[in-house]
């Protein structure tokens, strides 16, 4: 296996599009980026996920084109887009556009779907679990081809980003398509899941350090967060709702990613 490559350590935070309206996501986006944050993201539900469950709320792709617009420096995506509620040529090509918007900073995070509100309002089949993740192992190669068949192409190879740690579907998916594999582990199932994903690398013939390795720091404090960098994360998350998004913890952990950056 080649040596690990050497990346920066990077912080995302996603700004959940729940319980506050439009033009405070816009603001807080704003100062996300003003900041120093890595990337932006938000999340693609149709309904909040905490709080109030019939709160405000917006869509996740409509939204992501309005901030590739609002922004200049960070990158932007969903942590993560469901694949359920769209034909996977149509992702291809929203993403593909969302990335012109931005400049080339698009990141295509993706997952199976969970939140079984949203299916049933929304009139898309639940399923399974398996059923679900079958469709995201679907998906991917159409939307990796549609990407070379558009005119005009995307502007870089757009990351694709993979959420969710099951074992035996979804790290081979990570195996086989994934530019990001982003999880919510603990330090010691990560450095377990890490074996597992290094297995499948290597039954489909890649290099897990090809691989940036992503995990959310709801919980952690800064020794977690310095221990899953011995373990290889390079990226780390926070989640941000509405209605006041507080950014006092955003702008702690911007100080720990730039002193862990020397």
């Amino acid at each position: 296996m080649a040596s690990a490559i050497k990346r920066p350590i990077r912080l995302g935070v996603q700004v959940a599009p729940q319980h506050a309206l439009y033009p405070k996501i816009r603001d807080t986006v704003r100062a996300l980026e003003d900041a120093g944050v890595d990337i932006v993201f938000n999340w693609d539900h149709f309904f909040p996920l905490t709080g109030a469950p019939d709160g405000e709320h917006y869509e996740s792709w409509t939204m992501l084109a309005a901030i590739a617009e609002q922004t200049s420096r960070v990158e932007l995506g969903a942590l993560v887009n469901c694949n359920s509620y769209r034909n996977a040529d149509l992702q291809a090509d929203m993403a593909r556009t969302i990335d012109h918007i931005s400049g080339g900073r698009f990141i295509f995070g993706t997952g199976s779907g969970w939140f079984e509100r949203d299916y049933d309002e929304y009139g898309y089949e639940f399923g399974t679990v398996g059923q679900r993740l079958d469709a995201l192992a679907e998906a991917l190669p159409r939307i990796e081809s549609r990407w070379a068949k558009l005119n005009p192409p995307p502007l870089r190879d757009i990351p694709v980003l993979i959420g969710g740690g099951g074992e035996k579907k979804t790290l081979k998916i990570v195996a086989k398509h994934a530019d990001i594999w982003h999880s919510f582990s603990d330090s010691a199932t990560l450095e377990r899941k890490l074996g597992i994903l290094a297995e499948h690398c290597e039954n489909v013939g890649r290099d897990i350090n090809e691989i940036e390795i992503s995990t959310e720091l709801r919980g952690r404090t800064e020794a977690d967060a310095a221990e899953q960098v011995e373990l290889g994360v390079t990226m780390f998350t926070l989640g941000r709702t509405g209605p006041d998004y507080d950014m006092e913890p955003v702008k702690k952990w911007i100080a720990w990613r730039d002193a862990a950056n020397g």
